[in-house]
């Protein structure tokens, strides 16, 4: 670590705020605390408050302590000319050349923070440039005294959140939408088209959000707000850094030396990424499955860091999805402190109606209850934890990249009726005859979860495009619209962003979950889970320029005889012997179909109970108790069914939270 970071106050944080959108029967410091509270699991460690009545605008922040609590860090912050107020969430990993380059033209500073430093840099070089020069992961609204403005800002690859919430009038934001829906003046509902979204997609898809009126900040813009004449709200959006772009014009320009150059600068790019998240006065370890991603994470920390790297590992009891013997044997490797945990299945039952809280959203991602235990599990031990998310989008690491794209070139020649035909015929096929079929191949070919992806194949099978086919195959009720109430239909069409000139298949796969699934799904997992528990966690895949860096590379150099993230792998063969990762990608499953016919089936019924579906009233019952049944009699439809769950789960506690408020 450098030793002039030392010392320097880095604050993970949640903020909430309006801009016009006071009610009279509560004062300002009574709808900021209302929000605040909403946002104290992401700040545990001090609140702060800043409104000016005359601009009825209002700003909260809760603090998470990484280096320091000092009063020169407290939020919101006043800039020292006393023109701009912010309030930040996140990290700038760079700013310290930021500050040095301010001390140099004569800046002094009060505290040691990286959010002075940001505001700061605004008032003296203005917000575009600033924002071109932060590496970080971030979300922030900065209120203009001068200009009577307000302005969101959310970081390239929508690493922090950002919700807001306008009217002709005014405008509600926050890290978290339980912040907004605590504001007096909101009346949250369900927004339907959101709903039937998360059904087909596990998540709910940006720019939307699972209430009525509320939004998602785009990653990489930012959004101005200011009053027209008449008084109405007027707003202006920009884009700092466009992932497409980016990728379209890296593309064009291309790699220019050999393969072999190409994985030294990997390393290279890798070991100053790393070396950015690894700054801290408290401990920084990382999460370890013992995969490609975290492997290579915890090879680059364990040379660039001076201190021992601490590891920590969910391990399963079943044997068939468990990677923490190779995460141990890799820890040991490296010299690292390890700590892991297998959990009982008891411990993974009881979190279940936990996740209502700590995603705030739908989100019914299967491994979001490993990540919150892997995060409980570090937080134990350390504030921050670098993880490996980020590889398989960037380097092509999913099997569905080769398998789908393979899969498409071969359906795609059989004529129309025959697919469907096909198709129907799958979806009727029993489950065990299935697994049997599946476990008759070789083992290199062998498909993990072999059943709920063959009732994939039958939907995608009636695709007649291959952006239809991607639609299905990434869908989970693929006529999603059916089993919402009061829905028109829809396909997910609206999710899916036209393929760019020049990409094949695998490359317009990789660029469509950088841009959806990463920021829907994966981020939104790794950061509810660990901000529930007082946990950072750091990215060091998805620094920007290692994302344009990725996209300089030949699709070769990352997938290449039916194996993904080649180029990653031949630096982490610099590290660690290459037999230990030469293997099928394991990842931590959850024996959902087991547990859900078994110990779980109890909740799982009541849940979908037609008379409860019927009472709420966002559900049709009939085709989800169809699935149910069929489940129950053996057909691989675990993950449609814990897709509703996971809703009746939120619903629960939007329910219960409409009513206290």
């Amino acid at each position: 670590m450098e030793a002039g970071l030392r010392g320097l106050s880095i604050i993970m944080c949640g903020f909430a705020g309006y801009f016009g959108f006071q009610n009279a029967a509560d004062s300002h410091r009574d709808a900021l605390s209302r929000m605040a509270r909403r946002l104290a699991h992401r700040g545990p460690d001090g609140e702060g408050f800043w409104f000016d009545e005359s601009a009825d605008i209002g700003l909260c922040h809760r603090r998470l302590a990484i280096l320091d609590l000092t009063e020169a860090g407290k939020q919101p912050m006043i800039s020292s000319s006393g023109r701009f107020v912010i309030a930040f969430n996140g990290e700038i990993y760079n700013y310290a050349e930021s500050r040095k380059d301010l001390a140099a033209a004569g800046h002094t500073f009060r505290g040691h923070s990286d959010t002075e430093t940001l505001v700061e840099a605004i008032a003296a070089w203005g917000l575009d440039a600033t924002l071109k020069r932060c590496a970080g992961m971030f979300a922030f609204a900065l209120w203009d005294r001068a200009e009577r403005s307000l302005t969101l800002v959310r970081d390239r690859m929508g690493v922090k959140p950002l919700y807001y919430a306008t009217t002709n009038k005014s405008i509600l934001f926050g890290s978290d939408i339980s912040a907004i829906a605590a504001h007096p003046g909101f009346d949250s509902r369900v927004d339907r088209q959101s709903l039937a979204a998360y059904t087909q997609f596990n998540a709910v898809p940006e720019p939307t959000s699972i209430l009525e009126g509320v939004r998602k900040l785009a990653p990489g813009t930012w959004m101005k707000f200011d009053r027209d004449p008449n008084g109405g709200l007027h707003s202006t959006t920009g884009t700092y850094w466009s992932l497409r772009e980016v990728a379209e014009r890296s593309k064009k320009e291309g790699f220019i030396g050999s393969e072999a150059e190409a994985v030294n600068e990997l390393e290279m790019l890798l070991k100053k990424s790393v070396q950015r998240r690894l700054v801290s006065d408290v401990p920084v370890g990382a999460f370890l499955s013992g995969g490609v991603d975290s492997a290579t994470v915890v090879s680059i920390m364990r040379q660039v860091s001076d201190q021992p790297v601490k590891t920590f590992t969910i391990g399963s009891a079943d044997a068939d999805y468990d990677e923490s013997d190779m995460a141990r044997r890799i820890a040991k490797h490296l010299g690292c402190e390890h700590h892991e945990w297998i959990p009982s299945a008891q411990e993974i039952r009881d979190a279940i109606p936990q996740m209502g809280d700590v995603f705030q959203e739908p989100f019914a991602d299967p491994s979001q209850i490993p990540t919150l235990l892997v995060s409980k599990l570090a937080q134990r031990h350390v504030k921050v934890s670098l993880s490996g998310d980020g590889g398989d989008e960037l380097f092509g690491g999913y099997d569905r990249y080769i398998r789908m794209s393979g899969l498409w070139k071969k359906i795609s020649r059989l004529p129309f009726p025959a697919r469907r035909a096909l198709g129907a015929a799958l979806s009727m096929t029993p489950a065990r005859l299935i697994e049997f079929a599946n476990n008759a191949l070789p083992q290199s070919k062998q498909l993990r979860d072999a059943g709920a992806k063959t009732q994939k194949l039958a939907a995608a099978l009636c695709s007649r495009t291959q952006q239809d086919f991607y639609i299905a195959m990434r869908s989970f009720w693929p006529q999603s619209s059916s089993i919402v109430a009061g829905m028109e239909a829809s396909d997910g069409r609206e999710q899916y962003h036209p393929s760019p000139d020049g990409f094949s298949f695998e490359e317009t796969m990789m660029l469509q979950e950088q841009g959806g699934h990463l920021p829907d799904d994966l981020l939104v997992k790794l950061d509810r889970a660990s901000m529930a528990v007082g946990l950072e966690a750091r990215e060091p895949m998805l620094d920007h320029e290692l994302v344009e860096f990725s996209w300089r590379l030949p699709l070769e150099w990352k997938i290449r005889n039916g194996q993904g993230k080649q180029i990653l792998r031949r630096v982490l063969d610099r590290h660690i012997p290459r037999e230990w990762f030469e293997r099928p990608k394991q990842g931590f499953l959850l024996p959902l179909d087991t547990w859900m016919r078994g110990p779980l089936r109890d909740w799982a019924e009541d849940l979908l109970s037609e008379s409860r579906i019927k009472r709420d009233g966002y559900l049709i019952s009939a085709p989800i108790r169809s699935v149910w049944r069929r489940f129950l009699d053996g057909a691989a439809l675990q993950y449609p069914v814990w897709n509703i769950l996971m809703f009746q789960v939120w619903l629960e506690r939007f329910k219960s939270s409409r009513a206290s408020a």
